[in-house]
């Protein structure tokens, strides 16, 4: 398997562990008797945003989607699919980071709305992910050249771009504080506090 499936593959499980624990925190705070530690929510949506939006999906686009348009052209159809569901996939985010500040601002109320956005979310990105493993990569790996691979290779290791790197080292460290502050089942955080309104 080249190195650059693997790295997505890698980092589609990352993305999914956090989708799985925005799901569940998102349920937890329907429950009116525990206030939610909305900073938990916060990293969460800043890791969704910055790493699958900002950078997992932009070097998708750029190299991986790129050299499969040229090598095999029957697969535009399917690529511009992909890259129409990148450009969705960033306008739910920004639904989401809506209904979190109205829920922060007014939680219980919202609470309702955000678990809804979140389950949407996670089923929309999970199908864009299983289309990437079971479509597209596939085909990459059956039409592209050792020469694309070396390029896209590279591009997702961050060889050439050390900021990229650092970039990545600063996503892990922020999944690391996702579970830290993420209360059981999701992470080994603090139970939330009881509410004043229970």
């Amino acid at each position: 398997m080249k190195k650059a499936i693997t790295i997505l593959r890698d980092e589609h499980r990352s993305i999914s562990a956090v989708l799985s624990g925005l799901q569940e925190l998102a349920r937890m705070a329907q429950d009116a008797a525990e206030r939610p530690d909305f900073r938990v929510f916060r990293a969460m949506l800043r890791y969704i945003d910055e790493y699958p939006e900002r950078l997992h999906h932009p070097k998708e686009d750029k190299y991986l989607f790129a050299r499969l348009a040229v090598r095999l052209p029957a697969a535009k159809p399917l690529l511009d699919e992909l890259q129409a569901e990148h450009v969705e996939g960033a306008r739910l985010v920004r639904e989401l980071e809506r209904s979190l500040l109205f829920l922060e601002d007014r939680w219980p109320i919202g609470a309702r709305e955000f678990r809804k956005l979140a389950d949407q979310y996670a089923q929309f990105h999970w199908g864009h992910m299983r289309k990437e493993e079971e479509k597209l990569m596939p085909l990459a790996e059956q039409h592209l050249l050792d020469a694309d691979w070396a390029l896209i290779d590279d591009a997702f290791a961050g060889n050439h771009d050390p900021i990229a790197d650092l970039r990545q080292k600063d996503f892990q460290v922020l999944f690391s504080r996702i579970a830290s502050i993420a209360p059981a089942p999701v992470g080994l955080g603090d139970p939330w506090s009881k509410s004043a309104r229970s």
